[in-house]
């Protein structure tokens, strides 16, 4: 009996350490989906984001796999149909609804792409990706750059870069590697360094030395879950971490991880990466503010200010943020001149946001003293619309804009690439003015380097120029 029981302990032990193992080797993710019943994947260092693509426009004189140009929040891209490049069988869509597709960052340009279903994210290691065989003759083998079994599933790998990218360029492994450690040296500085050096002078204890194995172990799986996380919540929801949302990512790790006891912690699809976000947006988001915020700004804001006020209000959407700051100016400095620059690159959402008009049931009351009614609704005075321009502008380049004393921006810079946050923080570090005030997300912070002091006032924090 004792035997059996000792055999059976191995034998859970082996299976243990195999499963271990293999979430240890853990060093590639990729997006997997599915065309004409196959399973595929991109390295997910490839992709943007998930799309679903509508209302893309045709081009005339293209081959047929060319579906048209698609307008990403102001920037024209490609679409290229993969089933119609590799003469894939499917069954066409008559009534023009959503596609779904990935959007594609390579080395020379941006592009989206059609596939049949969108699966999840997969992470394996990359010693067990094989290389590609002829029996693939659905799609021509130089094209993929690997086959993995992973689940059960067998999935091509394909090299988006031979297949959309410049001629004859393919990306660097060692490269890619390269940048992804770097990346995530940058969004955990913090994390302890475990020393698997033998002490030169004395040992540890036996147990000593397991229990430092053992935590260096849960370190390390950490940060891999981690890295992991952040590449998905890339592709899935365009969120980067940063130090500007770091303190909020690792809270909610922690909790994600309390709460995925006995499964896996990383992201496996779309809707864990929809899930693990839950939380983070702001108050209010897409609609007018309610007098919560609205009455915790007003008594947060300076008494007194400049009698001319220059707002900047990146990343406005369709203007409810633009139009809940307008009247709260409007009513906290009544003999103040306003000028609001609302801007964003949804083409689409900023030109329509001049012509708002609002339904009584989506208004509080706060603004009807501002507010005129017409044939289809309420929409703000004139005196409200005077004081803002909205404005078409990726935040990517500079603004000509005087200096300012105000920057509302509320969880913008958590959806821009780090690059970017980083070079909007350094331009308000020489526009705004002394003394001049930052508002961002909820959950978002002016990272200390900069010259920005946090203020707390009651149930609101802002940033204030020093």
């Amino acid at each position: 009996m004792e035997a059996t029981n000792r055999a059976t302990r191995r034998k859970r032990k082996r299976a243990i350490d195999t499963v271990e193992a293999k979430v240890e080797n853990i060093d590639f993710k990729m997006v997997t989906f599915t065309l004409a019943g196959k399973d595929y994947g991109i390295d997910i260092m490839k992709v943007k984001e998930i799309a679903k693509f509508v209302n893309f426009t045709y081009v005339p004189n293209t081959p047929p796999f060319v579906r048209g140009v698609y307008n990403l929040r102001g920037e024209i891209i490609s679409i290229i149909d993969l089933r119609e490049m590799f003469n894939l069988p499917y069954e066409a869509d008559e009534t023009f609804t959503e596609e779904n597709g990935l959007i594609l960052r390579l080395e020379s340009n941006m592009i989206g792409v059609i596939v049949d279903k969108i699966d999840k994210v997969v992470g394996i290691s990359s010693d067990s990706i094989q290389p590609p065989h002829p029996i693939f003759g659905d799609i021509n083998i130089k094209y993929i750059s690997g086959v993995v079994e992973n689940e059960g599933r067998l999935y091509i790998i394909l090299d988006v870069e031979r297949i959309l990218g410049k001629p004859d360029e393919k990306p660097e492994q060692e490269q890619r590697n390269a940048d992804a450690a770097a990346y995530h040296r940058q969004l955990t500085p913090d994390m302890p360094v475990v020393d698997e050096k033998p002490a030169a002078k004395k040992d540890k204890p036996a147990e000593g030395k397991k229990a430092t194995k053992a935590a260096g172990e849960a370190i390390d799986q950490d940060a891999r879950n981690k890295q992991f996380i952040t590449e998905t919540l890339e592709a899935f929801e365009g969120f980067f971490v940063s130090s500007i949302n770091g303190d909020w990512f690792d809270q909610r790790f922690a909790s994600w991880k309390g709460m995925r006891s006995g499964s896996t912690v990383q992201l496996e699809n779309q809707s864990d990466a929809v899930q693990f976000m839950e939380g983070f947006i702001s108050p209010y988001t897409s609609r007018l503010w309610e007098s919560d915020l609205f009455d915790a700004l007003y008594q947060a804001l300076p008494d007194q200010v400049d009698s001319q006020l220059h707002i900047w209000n990146p990343g406005c959407g369709k203007g409810y943020e633009t139009y809940s700051l307008a009247a709260l100016l409007k009513k906290k400095y009544p003999a103040a001149q306003i000028k609001i620059w609302a801007s964003d690159k949804d083409l689409l959402a900023v030109s329509g946001a001049p012509n708002m008009v609002f339904s009584e049931r989506e208004v509080p009351e706060i603004y009807r003293e501002y507010m005129v009614e017409g044939p289809n609704g309420l929409s703000f005075n004139q005196e409200i619309k005077d004081a803002i321009l909205f404005e078409y502008h990726d935040v990517a380049n500079a603004h000509a804009m005087p200096p300012i004393q105000l920057m509302v921006a509320r969880d913008l810079l958590s959806y821009l690439p780090l690059a970017q946050s980083e070079r909007i923080l350094e331009e308000l570090d020489e526009r705004i003015k002394a003394g001049g005030i930052v508002i961002l997300g909820h959950n978002e912070v002016i990272p200390p380097v900069h010259p920005w002091e946090p203020v707390e006032k009651g149930n609101f924090r802002y940033f204030r120029r020093q």
